[in-house]
């Protein structure tokens, strides 16, 4: 049998060396070790690493990963799919939720829009009868997430998943692996557009992170690069809070994240 040693896995596997070991701390890969104390890996973890891989990007959490890879591992196919089946769609459910939710906001941004340009220009100040501050019916009040402003009261919209699913979420990151799965040309690009799209933005500490205040207008463009960036770094937390004209995103990670997260959204002001 091939024996690898960790950094051979992770160039044949594309998996960083940080993640494997982590891989080997929460029991999802096993190494043999030599004499001098070197992991050793054998061709087989190749395609554990690759299922592992396949099931992170379905959104699974590390505790289900483990158990799946161990019905993986017990070589029966039509298992593997009767387990994999009710996970994907619980995911599916909750994928299409968010998505709902913000399709709808997208839809009340769209109407407070049209209802703004439909507005007289006036000479004076504004004042409630000046209409900016009451859309009325470009929002609709049975949506999951509504924009706009009611009763003079500024907007205040935050985008999370339902109950349930935000309970679920809530710790997930915690004790996700402090570990990126891109390297190299995508860690690259991948950072620089993160250093596009809050490019000016005012920051300020948060307990665990990092909140960054920026224009609202660039809400489709940050909820895109944090959905992604839960693919390959799941460590992180994102939490978006729209306010009129601002958008307030909290970046969060767990203490060994901390170098991470600067690294990718600059330090603190």
């Amino acid at each position: 049998m091939t024996s690898m040693r960790i950094s051979q896995l992770a160039e044949r596997s594309g998996v960083p060396a940080t993640t494997l070991r982590f891989y080997e701390s929460a029991g999802l890969l096993s190494a043999d070790r030599t004499p001098a104390g070197y992991r050793m890996y054998g061709e087989d973890a190749v395609d554990r690493l690759a299922f592992i891989g396949a099931a992170k990007h379905l959104g699974l959490a590390l505790e289900e990963i483990g158990e799946l890879v161990g019905v993986w591992e017990a070589g029966a196919c039509r298992d593997v799919k009767a387990d994999l089946r009710p996970r994907i769609s619980a995911r599916l459910a909750e994928a299409e939720a968010r998505a709902a939710e913000l399709a709808a906001f997208t839809a009340s941004l769209r109407g407070a829009l049209a209802h703004l340009d439909a507005l007289p220009d006036r000479a004076g100040r504004c004042d409630p009868e000046c209409g900016f501050l009451a859309p009325g019916s470009s929002t609709s009040g049975s949506a999951p997430v509504s924009g706009g402003a009611h009763g003079g009261r500024p907007v205040d919209v935050v985008l999370s998943p339902g109950q349930r699913a935000a309970r679920e979420e809530a710790e997930r990151w915690r004790s996700a692996p402090v570990a990126c799965s891109l390297g190299g040309d995508g860690l690259h690009e991948r950072t620089a557009r993160w250093r596009e799209a809050v490019a000016g933005a005012t920051r300020a500490a948060v307990p665990e992170g990092l909140r960054l205040t920026l224009p609202v207008d660039r809400v489709t463009r940050i909820a895109e690069l944090a959905a992604a960036e839960q693919e390959c770094c799941p460590f992180f937390d994102f939490r978006l809070h729209l306010d009129g004209p601002h958008l307030h995103l909290e970046v969060r990670a767990p203490a060994d994240g901390g170098a991470l997260l600067a690294d990718l959204f600059g330090p603190t002001n």
